[in-house]
């Protein structure tokens, strides 16, 4: 039992740390361009805004949409402390839960796979990414087939589903938005409290990735706030030792991706019915994060050979 525990919560944590590391070079960027002071102010306060109010409220948050004949009082209570009848109530909604969240993960790294600017790790992602005018082609059919088999289970389904395409395309256009704002909040005639704030609501949208995420990985509420708490603390490490850390490993943003995409694709299966081990997703995370820093170290050996 504690094995397992351990197994979720590092694997949480690990995940959390990959998923978010458009957020650290963001707040790195935009941390540079203000006063010592805020500076501190946004590592520490900022750090228990995002650990205890987003990550910490959020899975609550969710569950509580998938189960709206509850009250936040019960979830938090069976969160906690159980409860034959919640649990049921929750054992329930699981389905809903996982679908909507593995549908909104897997559209995040189509997304990502076909329209956004990357280093290539594979010829494959270049190919690809060179047909990005497909992407809307093959998210619709995949939206049409997704909408097809839930119905034939359930109408509710088909709604989660929706409701996780829906998610994904709002928080996607607010991180397209993020990138242009960044250019003017870089600026030095921009308040820090402006920067601050704007700051917390941008990992405030990040965070969704990795809380969704969890999913796959438990549905114990409080692991998931411990796991993925551990990972936000980290990233504050990594956006307090700025870009040239986050640089030399040139591979980890591929690796997020897919191992975003492999959790949104384990959810939606399981969402059907298919059962999985809980080492699986875990697993899938340490993999993909052993092989996507070994593809960057072994970048920066060729990199120093050829100079």
């Amino acid at each position: 039992m504690i094995f397992n525990i351990l197994v979720v919560v590092l694997g949480l944590c690990v995940f959390e740390i990959i998923s978010s590391v458009d957020n650290a070079i963001v707040n790195a960027h935009i941390l540079k361009t203000m006063p010592p002071k805020f500076r501190r102010w946004f590592l520490i306060w900022g750090l228990l805004f995002a650990v205890f109010i987003v990550r910490g409220l959020l899975p609550f948050l969710i569950i509580w949409i998938a189960n709206p004949g509850l009250s936040l009082v019960e979830i938090f209570r069976v969160a906690f402390s159980g409860g034959a009848a919640v649990g049921q109530s929750l054992a329930a909604s699981k389905p809903l839960l996982l679908l909507g969240g593995g549908v909104y993960l897997f559209f995040v790294f189509l997304s990502w796979l076909f329209l956004e600017e990357k280093k290539y790790a594979f010829f494959v992602e270049g190919f690809i990414h060179r047909q990005g005018v497909w992407f809307y082609a093959f998210s619709s059919i995949f939206t049409t087939g997704i909408i097809y088999l839930s119905l034939k289970i359930n109408p509710i389904l088909a709604l989660a589903a929706t409701i996780g395409i829906s998610t994904f395309f709002i928080t996607d256009g607010f991180k397209k938005n993020a990138e242009e704002q960044e250019k003017q909040l870089l600026s030095p005639h921009i308040s820090a409290l402006s920067k601050i704030l704007y700051l917390e609501i941008l990992d405030a949208s990040f965070s969704i990735d990795g809380v969704i995420g969890a999913f796959a990985f438990t549905m114990s509420v409080p692991l998931i706030i411990i796991g993925n708490g551990l990972g936000a603390f980290v990233v504050r490490e990594f956006t307090i030792r700025g870009l040239d850390l986050i640089a030399k490993f040139a591979y980890l943003k591929n690796g997020a991706m897919y191992s975003i995409g492999m959790l949104g694709s384990l959810m939606i299966l399981e969402s059907f019915g298919k059962e999985y081990p809980f080492w699986v997703a875990p697993l899938n995370t340490f993999i993909l994060l052993g092989l996507f820093l070994f593809l960057s170290i072994r970048a920066n050996q060729e990199k120093n050979l050829a100079k």
